[in-house]
Parts: structure tokens; C-alpha cells; sequence
């Protein structure tokens, strides 16, 4: 787990700053479109990983799916507009036209969309308990100037766990799912399909772009830099490992992206400490060995600073600032 930076002087000076920039951001003003409000058609695809697991793309989020004896477990479920293409997709794959079991990894729209369909259907739904809160209630997003309004009754979780890991059979496969804390969101769960040696991260795990810290729904950097160390001892070199939207990835990108995060935190805490606005860092180019690989850092960074003003009392507690 990540220790708090050491040795930090001018408490009043950066206080002050986080003060002054703490509300000064959202999505809109920095030019940049909803990174996850809604997902454009496509068509679907279905890569076949193994004789019993796949993975359906252009549904929102990726979407794993698990055939067993008694039917068909997914893990996530797409954006609401793909639910009918969605199911259709699924229904080709044996045991697909009877979907028992649902994971979200967290509470997301375009990784939930289907609950609604999926629960009249029979399926169980299972979660963290923090999703099932937060599709149950308004979510103002700041950094996005949205809000989210509350998913009715049918497509909450029908299942839910804290924070001990868990583990179910799904037919002949073993299914072990956990908590990975406040990361991308404070509700974000993996289901590792061991036997398979596939690991499904959602969205903790980003490909093409720097991963969405959702600090209006409890994300963090440090939270994220621990939840990929987490995933990183889960999975070893032949591990298939599922993001929320993308093609497979290895265990060497999530090491990628867990070293970018550390480097990345001790960078922009640096420069927070010397009293520099969310503004000033970008403009700083803190993230600039990174951009190559990883994209736009606008909205990184500023979700980064948000989220660290958000710990602050944190830091204060280990007398770091």
C-alpha cells in the first residue's frame, strides 16, 4: 500500500491553494465530451477465449461471459441502448438463452445497462453493496456536469458483499470475486475465473486513455494504485486480463498502468504541496513522460488533484502537510 509522502513544509500555503481549487473544475470547462454517459451503436463482436468463456465487445463495456451446465454467467452487462443486441449476441453462445448469474464491477451506466432486462429474466445480480447504493440514488457528476438519475428497483444488485473476498461455482468453474477499495470508483469489484486464468477488472484497468478517477463516486489515485497491486497478485505472465472496455491485456500493461499511477501521484502531490492549482500542474506537464502512451492527461490530472483534496485530512492525519 502507498505510505504518504514525508517531509512536507508549508502547510498554510497548500491548504490555502486546495482551498482555492478544489471546486474549480469540471468536465465541461476543460472542452473534454462524457467519458461514460452514453455509448454510440455498433455492432457486436464475440472473441471466443476458451470453449466456455468469451468476450462480446460494442455492447458499451465489455462484457465476459461464462457457459456452464445450467445456463450463462456475464460479468457486466453493457449500455441499456445494446441490451436487445446484447442478449441476442449472448443467445448464440451455449447456455445463452438462459442467463442465471450477473456481476457488476461497479455502478457505471454503460456496464449495467441491461439489469433491468437481465433481473426480469431470472438472473441474480451481484455486486459490491456501495454499487447497489449508488444506482439506487441521484449521482451529481461534477467533473462531467451531470447527474445520474436513480435506476429503478428491477435493476439494482440482488446480491451484494463488503469487503471479505468471495467465491461461488458456476457449474464445474470456480468464480472468486473481491472488493479492490475506492480506485476508479469506491464500489469496484474483479471476478477472476481461475481455472480459465481470466481476470476481469473493469474500468481499474484503462486501455488507450489515462484510467477515469471518479472522485464524485469515492475514486482516487491511491485507491487505484492499490486495487491494479491487488490485481497484479492475483494474475500471473499467462493471465488473460479483461478491462472495462478494450481488447485483452497482460499482466505487463497492468504493471504498466500501476507504475504510471505511482509516478503520476508523486508528481502532482509534489507540485500540490508547493501550492500549484490543478491548472498549473497540467500546464506543468507533470504527466508528460506518460502522454505518449496514455493520451490527454487534462482530465487525469485534474480528477487526480480532486481526489487527493478530497484525502486530505489523510495526510494532514500523518502529519505530512
Amino acid at each position: 500500500m502507498l505510505e504518504m509522502p514525508e517531509n512536507i513544509t508549508d502547510r498554510r500555503r497548500i491548504l490555502k491553494a486546495l482551498a482555492g481549487g478544489a471546486a474549480a473544475w469540471s468536465l465541461a470547462r476543460l472542452g473534454i465530451p462524457n467519458a461514460f454517459a452514453d455509448s454510440s451503436p455498433g455492432a457486436l463482436s464475440i472473441n471466443r477465449l476458451s470453449d466456455t468463456v468469451a468476450l462480446i465487445t460494442g455492447a458499451g463495456g465489455n462484457v465476459l461471459a461464462l457457459s456452464g451446465p445450467e445456463g450463462m454467467l456475464l460479468v457486466d452487462c453493457g449500455a441499456a441502448e445494446h441490451s436487445g443486441e446484447l442478449l441476442k449476441a449472448v443467445a448464440t453462445l451455449p447456455g445463452g438463452k438462459n442467463i442465471r448469474t450477473v456481476f457488476n464491477t461497479h455502478w457505471h451506466w454503460e456496464h449495467t445497462g441491461a439489469n433491468e432486462i437481465l433481473r426480469k429474466g431470472g438472473a441474480d445480480i451481484i455486486a459490491h453493496e456501495n454499487t447497489r447504493l449508488w444506482l439506487g440514488t441521484d449521482i451529481i457528476e461534477d467533473w462531467q456536469n451531470r447527474t445520474y438519475k436513480a435506476r429503478p428497483a428491477q435493476a439494482l444488485p440482488t446480491q451484494t458483499f463488503y469487503y471479505k473476498p468471495c467465491r461461488l461455482m458456476f457449474g464445474n468453474e470456480p468464480i472468486e470475486y473481491g472488493y479492490l477499495g475506492q480506485a476508479h470508483t469506491d464500489g469496484d469489484i474483479y471476478v477472476h475465473l481461475r481455472g480459465q486464468n481470466v481476470l476481469m477488472t473493469g474500468d481499474v484497468l484503462a486501455v488507450g486513455s489515462y484510467p477515469i478517477l471518479d472522485y464524485c463516486t469515492g475514486g482516487w489515485i491511491v485507491g487505484m494504485l492499490n486495487a491494479t497491486q491487488k490485481l497484479l497478485d492475483l494474475s500471473n505472465d499467462q493471465t488473460r486480463i479483461i478491462p472495462g472496455s478494450g481488447p485483452v491485456q497482460t499482466r505487463a500493461d497492468l504493471k504498466a498502468e500501476h507504475d504510471m499511477l505511482a509516478a503520476v501521484h508523486d508528481k502532482v502531490w509534489e507540485l500540490m504541496r508547493k501550492g500549484m492549482s490543478a491548472s498549473e500542474i497540467i500546464a506543468a506537464k507533470a504527466t508528460g513522460s506518460f502522454d505518449a502512451k496514455w493520451g490527454d492527461p487534462n482530465l487525469f490530472v485534474t480528477n487526480t488533484y480532486q481526489g487527493i483534496y478530497g484525502h486530505i485530512a489523510e495526510y494532514l492525519g500523518k502529519g505530512v502537510v
